[in-house]
């Protein structure tokens, strides 16, 4: 769950005021239309009479429309200026298809879910625009938003505050690198860091993540350098992975440090794999790799109390895994964002991957690592989205079940109003629930099934209680307003409840209080010209235990991905 910043807020109050921007509306209407040559075929005679991809327009949109009258103001027109535009190489890069390939209207469904995956981009279409003499001619139409972020960063949950200062842009110069400086004060320690992740290296599908942090408790390196199955007809991936870190690890309960202690780890992982692309609608992927994962715990400098240390640990292991992907994707709006085309997957996945940790390789002791997951999806009507997926992970050690942990959640969505035929199913008013639970089995010390204000309790402290499984239920009554104020932030409103509690007794922590409730109400602005964070949340919420041990009502202010 994103909190980091009110950051997208003040960027955007920033065009206002100063020379400085944020981002506009595209109507996907006004794409270019057909210039020459006969009518398009549908997308199956296209495919059926073999005809190939012409000629690739791009036309990329500045963050405000200036053909648009309510757009048309100087600070917009300067902020227009001062914003380099994605550059079209960038953009074209990222495409699945060239002049000269067969047609597949598939190739041009992903690579628009793709552009729009980028946070730089607010929309995203891709459609066949011309056809003559065998070729068609492809428009492939974006629309920027302002990424450059030099600000204060706030936000507040569960009766704590972080705040920081940052420069980033996600997209300097318009090649959609992202270079980031930041300082930042939270709940856990104090960090100022640099960050630089170019997704496309060398006009590539390599992703170079570089990135180095001085903590107050220690300090982060990583270095990732990867080309991954980035789409489903993707036949090779590879890379590999260096993470070298040292911070304390924190244990809570009642809100509260019960432990702390000093975990110096070193991750190291090197993989390749391989597919036969998209078959009958179904993926299959093919990895193998070898993983470095060694942690050694000392205590903390800034502990005063007694600490409880985990026992070292290093596994060295070469592994297996199997994905199997379904493509079934639908265009939704109005679900997790405000008035921006979503891409929900509603296909079903397994994924299977297992390995062998030896002592004969290094590893402290002989394990068998393991990771299963599984989800699908379903439109149970035009109006009701059911998602469901499941995560299980461990390692098994002379038979026994050792940092087991099975994460379970179903998401339902029900448009109440407002439905409106293809390409969209819009509404004004949507009821949400979702369900999660978390199973633990001898659990490492440092890893805590926790539940509070930072995962979905809203009404009650960080990190409130500890336990060994967790159960959460929140339901919302969302509202979608039409209201742009500032022709800069989408509005909108929920109304929530949550119901949650833990169970088992884990180390140190004091017996789980039952069940925990509480409920409340807050906006939401949805960030219409930044990609700063998509949704800013301003709630209230009032829980319904906890006596005078805790606050009767909790202020939250956090950016997140989602409503």
């Amino acid at each position: 769950m994103r909190t980091d910043s009110l950051a997208p807020f003040l960027a955007a109050l920033l065009l206002l005021t100063a020379p400085r921007v944020a981002a506009a509306a595209h109507s996907p209407g006004k794409a270019a239309q057909s210039v020459g040559g006969d009518e398009v075929p549908s997308d199956a005679q296209l495919e059926r009479s073999h005809a190939v991809i012409g000629r690739i327009t791009i036309r990329n949109e500045n963050i405000f429309d200036l053909s648009n009258p309510k757009d048309d103001h100087r600070l917009f027109r300067l902020a227009n200026r001062l914003h380099p535009v994605t550059r079209k190489h960038t953009i074209r890069e990222q495409l699945l298809f060239h002049t000269g390939q067969p047609y597949s209207r598939h190739l041009l469904d992903e690579s628009a879910r793709i552009l729009r995956a980028n946070p730089y981009f607010y929309d995203a279409s891709i459609r066949p625009v011309a056809y003559h003499d065998g070729k068609v001619d492809v428009l492939v139409v974006t629309r920027d938003v302002w990424t450059l972020n030099p600000g204060f960063d706030f936000s507040r949950s569960g009766g704590k505050s972080q705040t920081g200062f940052q420069i980033e842009d996600a997209n300097i110069l318009g090649t959609g690198t992202d270079v980031k400086l930041s300082h930042t004060n939270s709940v856990d320690r104090t960090e100022s860091s640099i960050a630089v992740m170019s997704p496309h290296t060398l006009g590539t599908w390599f992703t170079t993540n570089i990135a180095y942090g001085s903590l107050s408790d220690g300090k982060m390196r990583q270095f990732i350098f990867d080309r991954p199955f980035y789409s489903l007809e993707t036949r090779r991936a590879g890379g590999i992975s260096i993470n070298d870190s040292t911070e304390d690890d924190t244990l809570y309960d009642r809100g509260q440090e019960i432990d702390k202690f000093a975990d110096h780890s070193r991750f190291y992982q090197i993989y390749g794999g391989f597919s036969h692309g998209l078959e009958n609608g179904w993926t299959r992927r093919y990895s193998t790799g070898l993983t470095y994962d060694q942690h050694i715990f000392t205590p903390s400098n800034f502990w005063s109390g007694p600490a409880l240390l985990p026992a070292d640990r290093k596994f060295v292991y070469p592994w297996l895994r199997f994905d199997l992907v379904q493509d079934e994707f639908v265009k939704l709006r109005n679900h997790n964002q405000i008035d921006r085309t979503e891409d929900f997957d509603l296909g079903a996945y397994v994924t299977a991957q297992v390995g062998w940790a030896d002592r004969s390789f290094g590893s402290s002791r002989n394990a068998l690592p393991f990771m299963l997951a599984a989800g699908d999806g379903y439109a149970l009507s035009p109006r009701d989205t059911l998602l469901v997926s499941s995560v299980f992970t461990g390692r098994v050690r002379r038979g026994t079940l050792e940092n087991g942990v099975l994460d379970s959640s179903v998401r339902f969505y029900a448009e109440q109003s407002g439905y409106r035929d293809f390409p969209f199913r819009d509404g004004n008013w949507l009821f949400f629930a979702t369900l999660t639970a978390t199973a633990g089995r001898r659990l490492d010390l440092e890893n805590q099934i926790l539940l509070g204000g930072d995962n979905g309790l809203r009404g009650y402290p960080l990190r409130y209680q500890d336990g060994t499984s967790r159960a959460l239920l929140s339901v919302e009554e969302r509202y979608f307003s039409d209201w742009y104020p500032l022709r800069l932030f989408r509005v909108g409103a929920a109304v929530f409840f949550d119901m949650g509690r833990t169970w088992g007794r884990a180390p140190l922590a004091m017996p789980s209080r039952g069940m925990l409730e509480d409920a409340g109400f807050g906006l939401r602005l949805g960030n219409a010209r930044t990609g700063l964070g998509n949704v800013i949340h301003v709630d209230l919420a009032f829980p319904f235990e906890g006596g005078g041990s805790i606050r009767h009502v909790q202020f939250l202010v956090q950016t997140e991905k989602e409503f």
